[in-house]
C-alpha cells in the first residue's frame, strides 16, 4: 500500500474509533465472505464490522488514545466499531460466535475502559438499552403513583371520616327522636291528668 493511502487509512480507522462508545475486536479466521455479511447484517444496527490490517489499526488505536488492543493485533482481525447499544451489538456477536465458532472474540473498548473476551460476553448478557429504560420508566410510573396515593390518601381518608362522622350524628339524632317521642307522652298525660285535678269542682261540703 502506497504511503499516502496507509496515512488515509489510519485517519479512517482513527476516526471510527473516535466516533464510537465501543470497539470489539475479533479474529475471523475460517470464516467465508457470506458469514462475514451475514454477521455485518446482524449487528449493523448498532455497529460496523470492518476487516482491518493490524499494523495501520495499530497505529491509530494509538492516536485514538486506546491501548485496549496493544499486543492482541495478530491474526485475520475485523473490528466491530459500536456507535449504538453496546450491549446489543455485543450480544450480536455473541450469538454468531455461538452457531460460527470460527469467529473469536479477543477483546474490546467500552468508553475507554479496556474489556477482555469475558467482559465483552459479560456485556452481552446485560439487558439492552431500552429494556432498561422501559424498567426506569416502570419504576418512575410506580414511583409516582405511590406519590399521588400518599397525597390522596389523607383527603379520602378524610372525606370517609366525615362521611362516617355525619352518619353517625343522623343515626345519634334519629334515636334522640325515637326516645324522645315516647317520653313526650306520659309527660303530656300527666300533665293532663294534673290539670283535670286542678280544674275539678271540689266536692261540697257536708252540713252536719
Amino acid at each position: 500500500m502506497a504511503r499516502p493511502d496507509k496515512t488515509a487509512t489510519i485517519a479512517e480507522i482513527t476516526n471510527r474509533f473516535r466516533a464510537s462508545n465501543a470497539a470489539v475486536l475479533t479474529e475471523y479466521r475460517g470464516l467465508t465472505v457470506a458469514q462475514l455479511t451475514t454477521l455485518r447484517k446482524s449487528i449493523a444496527a448498532n455497529a460496523t464490522y470492518a476487516v482491518v490490517k493490524n499494523t495501520l489499526t495499530s497505529i491509530a488505536a494509538k492516536e485514538a488514545g486506546i491501548s485496549a488492543f496493544e499486543g492482541t493485533l495478530v491474526g485475520p482481525t475485523a473490528i466491530a466499531f459500536v456507535t449504538g447499544d453496546p450491549v446489543e451489538a455485543a450480544k450480536g456477536l455473541r450469538d454468531f460466535a455461538r452457531t460460527n465458532p470460527a469467529l473469536v472474540i479477543k477483546g474490546g473498548v467500552l468508553d475507554g475502559r479496556a474489556l477482555s473476551a469475558d467482559e465483552v460476553r459479560k456485556l452481552a448478557d446485560l439487558e439492552s438499552r431500552e429494556v432498561l429504560l422501559a424498567k426506569l420508566a416502570g419504576a418512575m410510573k410506580a414511583s409516582l403513583t405511590q406519590a399521588a396515593y400518599l397525597f390522596v390518601a389523607p383527603l379520602s381518608q378524610a372525606a370517609r371520616t366525615i362521611d362516617a362522622l355525619r352518619q353517625k350524628l343522623a343515626e345519634q339524632d334519629g334515636a334522640t327522636a325515637e326516645a324522645a317521642a315516647p317520653a313526650d307522652a306520659p309527660a303530656d298525660a300527666d300533665t293532663g291528668a294534673g290539670s283535670d285535678a286542678e280544674s275539678a269542682p271540689e266536692p261540697a261540703a257536708t252540713e252536719g
